[in-house]
């Protein structure tokens, strides 16, 4: 996708999100279930999130990326929503399966499906979230350090310590 400036994102706030929800969707609905653990809970999280883009857009001013932009919207919603009352009090079943969605000859795709891929992903899930966080955007979105050291707001040092111990407890979980 291409990148916007401020002054893009003005003129044509609706065709943006209707990019960004294309672009970007699925994505944003995985990172909503890597917090939630919840299919539907991560669907109307990911509705509120786009929702959220399109009323606060005319803040985007630039100087980070739109996708950078869009992902802290996430993060702090997502958070948001596990602090919330509800979430607290109302215990939410969240033992649906959720695979990252790919193109068909992806090699991941394909490692997710087999049995060991299964084994990991609900590994990975048992994780607390702040591990959790840095495992998804590290591992599944491919982000350098540096980027989720800026979407998470916790310096490089942090994000480095929190792989190596999502690392090592998945390690534990897995028997290796």
């Amino acid at each position: 996708m291409e990148e916007y400036t401020a002054e893009d994102v003005i003129e044509d706030r609706k065709e943006l999100v209707d990019q960004l929800m294309q672009n970007y969707g699925q994505d944003i609905l995985q990172l909503a279930y890597s917090y939630v653990k919840d299919t539907g809970a991560a669907e109307d999280l990911t509705q509120e999130i786009f929702i959220k883009c399109y009323k606060k857009l005319h803040t985007y001013d630039g100087k980070s990326k739109m996708k950078t932009w869009l992902w802290r919207i996430a993060i702090n919603h997502c958070k948001d929503y596990l602090k919330s009352w509800y979430i607290r009090n109302v215990f939410t079943d969240g033992s649906d399966n959720f695979q990252k969605s790919t193109s068909p000859d992806d090699v991941e795709k394909k490692v997710i499906q087999n049995s060991e891929g299964q084994q990991l992903m609900g590994a990975v899930m048992e994780l607390p979230v702040k591990y959790r966080e840095v495992i998804y955007l590290f591992y599944y979105e491919d982000l350098p350090l540096n980027e989720i050291s800026t979407l998470t707001g916790k310096n490089v040092n942090t994000v480095k310590t929190r792989l190596r111990k999502a690392k090592k407890l998945l390690r534990k979980k897995l028997g290796g």
